[in-house]
């Protein structure tokens, strides 16, 4: 059968359950993920004198054909995109600022810098989101960043988010919607420390004064990122989930939820619910962790289908701002960002294409037995064929027909380089 035959089959399939299949698909196309750079040069950047990758963060792996210029990682993110249904953003670093071969600082990195990338932006009717580099930096190397006990340091890196705010606001200002800016850091010690309040109230005192400054949040939005621990800082985080979250809510900023940040039991699907009741808004790194933070590529496993569960059964798609975040360096890295990609989407349209209200009504019941029959049901109802004729309807290609594109541009741009 045709796709369009198999979709209208389908489409009864769901309908039977009250399930506005055109409706979820009109809903689709409106909903943006941020894609990020740094899967195309495995975290390099273009400073003129490049750091060794630094501060817990490693990426394995030596596949051919990893962009080596601004001109090369945005015509792989093209390709990528291209291959992939709607319209998304893209979410930079600080280190993939273009200085012209001039030694710029982080502390004093400007929106000029990033001209090009916002010129490409509005070329491609994408949004651009914004990170701070508090790693790979001899200013880090001691693993303390806004939480270094020397105030010099501090100050550098205080200087360095509270820019990075301004560039976020100057993405928003470009291009009509506002920039997710979001701090992370890597600060912790290796071994068990003997103080653990004196970096946190360093680290608080830091975001103040970053957050002092004051930038339209029309344009910016600042989100802080937890970690529960790193290479070089086993046992203890200065920036925990406990700190930030309550840094969060008392000062209305938003909390970014990394899904490879917490311990290998715990789950960020849990904890959307209670975060949305609290927060406006919520942000998240989705990644897949593989026994610990190790940023593998999103997969369409249980915890991303019950993450895409959690944001739609609470109608919370206008509440929660999808970032992903995995580096994998051996695979194709434009294959990377396809398959991760494509698969959040397609949780998300396997969500609204679940009878959540009819479930919840269920629980509310007490009715188990339906409920559960119902949800291992629906795992096996014909949600690919939606998701085909999505495709074809947003012009991209069906099915695994991507990696044909994919495998002709690694032998024509990719091998060359």
């Amino acid at each position: 059968m045709s796709i369009q035959e198999n979709f209208e089959l389908a489409k009864k399939a769901y309908e039977k359950w009250g399930i506005n299949v055109d409706e979820v698909i009109e809903t689709l196309k409106n909903i943006s993920i941020s894609v990020h750079c740094w899967q195309g040069d495995d975290i390099g950047g273009f400073e003129v004198n490049p750091k060794e990758l630094s501060g817990g963060i490693s990426v394995t792996g030596n596949y051919p054909g990893k962009a080596t210029t601004p001109e090369e990682l945005r015509a792989d993110l093209e390709k990528a995109l291209s291959l992939i249904p709607g319209k998304h953003r893209v979410n930079l670093h600080a280190i993939y600022a273009e200085t012209n071969g001039e030694v710029v600082e982080r502390d004093r990195l400007e929106p000029k810098h990033f001209e090009n990338w916002v010129k490409w932006a509005k070329e491609n009717g994408l949004g651009l989101d914004y990170n701070p580099t508090l790693f790979s930096h001899p200013k880090a190397d001691d693993g303390l960043t806004l939480s270094h006990p020397n105030e010099e340091i501090r100050e550098f890196w205080i200087n360095h988010c509270i820019g990075s705010r301004k560039i976020g606001e100057y993405f928003g200002k470009e291009l009509d919607t506002p920039a997710l800016t979001n701090i992370w850091i890597p600060d912790g010690y290796k071994d068990i420390p003997s103080d653990r309040l004196t970096p946190r109230k360093r680290l608080k005192e830091s975001l103040d004064k970053i957050f002092a400054v004051e930038v339209d949040e029309r344009f910016n939005l600042d989100a802080v990122e937890s970690k529960v621990f790193g290479i070089g800082s086993e046992s203890y985080v200065v920036g925990s989930h406990e700190f930030y979250l309550n840094y969060a809510m008392k000062n209305n900023k938003l909390c970014l939820l990394d899904t490879g940040h917490y311990h290998p039991t715990e789950t960020v699907s849990n904890k959307i619910s209670s975060m949305l009741l609290f927060s406006e808004k919520l942000a998240l790194h989705v990644s897949r962790p593989v026994r610990w933070d190790s940023d593998h590529v999103v997969i369409l496993d249980d915890e991303l289908k019950e993450i895409a569960l959690e944001i739609v059964r609470n109608d919370a798609l206008d509440r929660v701002i999808i970032g992903l975040d995995f580096f994998d360096a051996s695979i194709n890295r434009v294959a990377a960002w396809t398959i991760g990609t494509r698969n959040m989407i397609k949780a998300l349209l396997n969500a609204m294409l679940v009878p959540n209200e009819h479930l919840k009504q269920l629980q509310e019941e007490g009715n188990f037995t339906e409920r559960l029959a119902l949800m291992e049901e629906f795992k096996t109802y014909p949600f690919g064929a939606i998701w085909d004729y999505y495709c074809k309807k947003m012009g991209v290609p069906v099915k695994e027909s991507w990696l044909e594109e994919v495998k002709a541009y690694e032998q024509e741009v990719l091998f060359k380089r």
